[in-house]
């Protein structure tokens, strides 16, 4: 793709989003990131002390309103909770383990693991008191899974799956102008698919703000109707009345072309709405030499839609679309405006080494950038709705997308959230179909499989008209659902006969949403079981199954078939086929999970890619073979390959079309050439070398330049060359990672699919209980012996014991409070901190007899003190409290009874990873300054690395 042109894209939309805030200050409309600042901790699925005592009060949040404790309750003490940014996957964070879920790639995390199956998140945020009168919601784009959650105190919601996005309006739950509290507690104990989905928010969450008249989110759809050069957009948009008394308005229309100029406007006028009613409103709108959104020119326009009250804007909502025309065709396959085009697609889940699922929106861009530069086109979300970014990626990349729902049915549930992926995403150019289902082995093949995926479709049409329904299908063609969809997506073709398809069923349009399924790991080219290790040439997984090689052919050679789509593009966390334990993630996709491609990516960008290829394996480091016989493989689309060992030629020989090359080649340390030739002319040469001893360390970037926005990503490769400056593909060194400047380190990765070792080196924090406390009655507060060490409080009476009413103060002046807390060893590193919670007034706080804090007025409710380890002690310690009593207000209210808690805050370990067969991955994030990032690698056997990334406000390298 042509690098001036991608930096002139991303210009225009800085140009955009200066006309977008200069709109923004006329409208009411905000809408504001809330990723940064929560608090996390982890809460269990049924012991309710270690679920922070949630729900148990006398009235639950579900009796009445506003009634939220424990975990949500907005009074409760989050301090010594982690502190961190979304998205966040706590899942990618835990060890790995033999009791772990195969599917979920052996995380320690499920019904196996309850102490980290839930995770809490909570946050403190202020509103504005001119907002009050606004609608304000705040909006998820996916929680992996089970969440509930709620805003000072009052329950919103649930929302069971990991990956629907979900909206609560919390306007009349504010404080305007004060503090507020959110909390979110997630249940990721069950899992929803088969494969690895992470834990916790792992997408975006954002805070909408508009006025009471206002168009919803997901509020237009726009439609375009292709006329030689020239378009009709229609522009069909939801407005909201949620004011009690009737408005009138008028709604303007505006299309910003790619080059952002605006183009006339088409405005409704005299428009009125009840109170809470809500109405949708069709404009068209001309486009004259209209630029149409293509795989090779990803063009897209703005639609600016503004609510105008008394002639003021007060509502501007911004629609991203694409003008192009798609077509399915059941003799000749897929058209994209006009042109007819062979899907080379493939299959996704949603993790990437080192972040699991909770993938920042600049990785959705590296990975979809990392697909179309080895020639394929096409993107089939696995099995679930995807994260919002990823369809913009492919927007603005240029690759056409199956959004695929999670689940059949015809409930209102289901109905209901394949409603809101529709409703969500059709406004992306990139969606050519939706799937209603995949691979329902259980309903596929019967009339009942036939009744929902017939309802379901009809369903999906009455929403979107435009793009075609699909669902993959995955065996015994002719019956159930493969009979009644008007795409049928077949997932294996040894297991389906297209054939006999198409013949039973000719006005269906036809494409292969699953082939390969075939294995291979990075770099290795002898299979070894013992060691889980598939030797990476493209092979039969099975005896009646395809390799890649046979199932493009097979496709390629049929017309009426749109395309296929290949398991998988990248390797994914999970599912490690064909082995179990230790094996954590697949050996199925063309990349590694860290984006590295294996060489069957070189087949398909022979094939399916517009630019010469030659590339050759295996690698050429075969000490101890000398003499034995090595399996060399050419793939190119060249008209002919040559092969020769140290000058020597191995034979020169015609490439098959949509196939590769093979010699047999007695190994020889040196250097293996291949050479290829179009029209008996030399235009490519490949070579692996023999490579010596590793020597250094080499740090590259994907980019020199980033942008200082605290999102920003530099994905950094790891490998070590030989004193020649030659890679060692066989390398596996143990690399450490430091970094300086604004930037931090946010993942590691190698691509080996039997790895245990971390993706994430963080601070671990451990929570201390103070127990066992006891009271004593004294006459004042000042220089009192019971806060001495070992002090003898045996004949104390338990605290709060009598109960603090007003009686009690008139009677007790003062009282001294006698606890206990018991510590392991500290090791060196490990930073400790009282966070005390009051329990009485003008009070002083002992550990082990030194006092900690001295006159605490009666304001100080809550303290922190960081504690020097030379107060403390393995084994038991104590804490002692003077203080004048805290009286209840009323008779129906409770004190604090709680002196707070120690945390042991351990400060993350050294960031490393071992190479792969020569390879690790670093990923880098912008923490938001301006300047430069040094990241610096160290081996033990090699010369140190350094690499600088610049941070820029607006770089043009994207």
């Amino acid at each position: 793709m042509n690098i001036k042109r991608i930096g002139v894209k991303y210009k225009l939309i800085i140009l955009f989003c200066c006309i977008q805030l200069s709109a923004w200050a006329q409208s009411e409309r905000q809408h504001i990131s809330f990723d940064k600042n929560w608090s996390f901790a982890y809460g269990h699925p049924s012991d309710t002390k270690k679920d922070f005592d949630t729900g148990t009060g006398y009235f639950s949040f579900y009796a009445k309103a506003g009634y939220a404790d424990g975990g949500a309750d907005p009074e409760f003490d989050d301090r010594a909770w982690r502190k961190l940014d979304l998205p966040h996957d706590w899942a990618v964070e835990q060890p790995f383990s033999k009791k772990g879920s195969f599917s979920h790639g052996f995380k320690a995390i499920g019904r196996n693991f309850p102490d980290a199956s839930v995770g809490w998140y909570r946050k403190s945020f202020t509103i504005p008191a001119a907002d009050l009168g606004k609608r304000i919601h705040i909006a998820f784009d996916g929680v992996f899974r089970n969440s509930i959650v709620w805003v000072n105190g009052h329950y919103l919601g649930n929302e069971l799956s990991g990956y629907n996005g979900f909206e609560y309006d919390i306007s009349e739950y504010l404080n305007y102008g004060g503090n507020n509290v959110i909390a979110v507690r997630v249940d990721a104990t069950m899992e929803e698919g088969w494969f690895y989905e992470g834990a916790g928010i792992y997408r975006h969450v954002w805070l909408n703000k508009t006025n009471e008249l206002h168009v919803p989110t997901n509020g237009t759809f726009v439609t375009t109707n292709v006329k030689g050069p020239s378009a009709d957009v229609k522009a069909v948009v939801t407005v909201n009345n949620d004011a009690k008394s009737v408005k009138n308005f008028s709604i303007r229309q505006t299309i910003i072309n790619p080059q952002g100029k605006a183009l006339a406007p088409a405005t409704i006028d005299n428009v009125s709405l009840n109170p809470f009613e809500n109405k949708d409103f069709t404009i068209s709108l001309p486009v004259e030499n209209a630029q149409l959104w293509s795989i090779e020119m990803p063009t897209l326009y703005h639609l600016r839609t503004e609510i105008l009250e008394g002639g003021k804007v007060i509502d501007q909502y911004d629609t991203r679309f694409g003008i192009r025309t798609i077509r399915f065709d059941n003799n000749e396959g897929f058209f994209l405006n006009g042109k007819h085009v062979k899907i080379k697609g493939t299959n996704n889940h949603q993790d990437h080494a080192g972040v699991g699922s909770a993938m920042p929106d600049a990785l959705q861009i590296f990975r979809i950038k990392a697909l179309k530069a080895l020639g394929f086109n096409a993107y089939r979300c696995s099995h679930n709705p995807p994260t919002p970014e990823l369809l913009d990626a492919c927007d603005s990349l240029g690759m056409v997308v199956i959004d695929e729902n999670r689940l059949m049915g015809i409930t209102d549930t289901h109905f209901g959230n394949l409603k809101y992926l529709i409703t969500r995403d059709r406004n992306h150019p990139s969606i050519i179909s939706w799937s209603i289902g995949n691979e329902e082995w259980h309903i596929e093949n019967n009339i009942i499989g036939a009744h929902i995926a017939t309802q379901m479709q009809a369903y999906a049409k009455s929403i979107d008209s435009t793009r075609a329904i699909t669902a993959a299908f995955s065996g015994g063609w002719g019956q159930g659902l493969s009979g009644v969809m008007d795409l049928i997506g077949l997932n294996y073709i040894a297991q389906e006969d297209p054939d006999a398809q198409h013949k039973k069923f000719p006005a269906q349009k036809i494409w292969g949403t699953e082939e390969g399924s075939t294995f291979a790991t990075r770099g290795v080219y002898f299979t070894n079981d013992s060691l889980h290790m598939m030797a990476a040439y493209d092979k039969k997984p099975r005896p009646n199954a395809y390799s890649i090689e046979e199932g493009w052919n097979y496709y390629a050679k049929r017309p009426f078939t749109a395309g296929m789509f290949i398991w998988t593009g990248f390797d994914y966390r999970g599912e490690p086929t064909p082995y179990g334990w230790p094996s954590i993630g697949s050996y199925f996709g063309m990349l590694d999970q860290c984006g590295f491609p294996k060489d069957d990516a070189w087949y398909l960008r022979s094939w399916w890619g517009n630019e010469a290829v030659l590339h050759l394996l295996p690698h050429w480091n075969w000490k101890g073979k000398e003499g034995q016989p090595i399996d060399v493989w050419a793939y190119s689309n060249c008209d002919e390959v040559e092969l020769f060992l140290n000058g020597k030629s191995q034979g020169k020989k015609p490439m098959p079309v949509n196939g590769h090359l093979e010699w047999k080649v007695a190994y020889a340390p040196g250097k293996l050439e291949a050479i290829g030739y179009k029209a008996g002319k030399k235009i490519l040469t490949d070579f692996v070398q023999t490579t010596g001893e590793v020597q250094n360390i080499s740090l590259s970037a994907d980019k020199p330049v980033i942008a200082a926005d605290g999102k920003d990503l530099a994905m950094i490769t790891v490998s070590v060359k030989d004193k020649k400056g030659l890679a060692v593909p066989t390398a596996s060194n143990n690399v450490s990672f430091s970094i300086t400047g604004p930037g931090k380190i946010i993942g590691v990765g190698n691509g080996d699919p039997t790895s245990l070792e971390a993706d994430k080196y963080i601070e671990t924090i451990k929570t201390i209980e103070i127990t066992g406390l006891k009271e004593k009655v004294v006459e004042d507060i000042s220089n009192r012996a019971e806060t001495a060490l070992n002090y003898d409080d045996s004949k104390w009476d338990a605290a709060f014991k009598a109960e603090r009413n007003a009686d009690f103060g008139k009677r007790v002046h003062a009282l001294v409070y006698r606890g206990k807390f018991n510590l392991d060893a500290v090791a060196d590193k490990d930073q400790l901190t009282l966070f005390f919670k009051s329990i009485g007034k003008n009070q002083s706080v002992y550990i082990n007899g030194q006092p900690v804090g001295v006159n605490l007025t009666d304001t100080t409710n809550r303290s922190e003190f960081k504690l020097d380890k030379k107060l403390l002690k393995s084994g038991t310690n104590e804490i002692s409290i003077v203080c004048k009593p805290l009286i209840k207000p009323n008779a129906w209210t409770e004190v604090n009874q709680s002196p707070g808690l120690i945390q042991i805050l351990t400060p993350a370990a050294t960031w490393n990873r071992n190479l792969f067969n020569g390879l690790a991955q670093v990923i880098i994030q912008s923490t938001g300054e301006v300047g430069e990032i040094k990241l610096t690698a160290v081996a033990n056997d090699a010369k140190t690395a350094v690499l600088s990334i610049k941070l820029q406000q607006y770089p043009n390298n994207k």
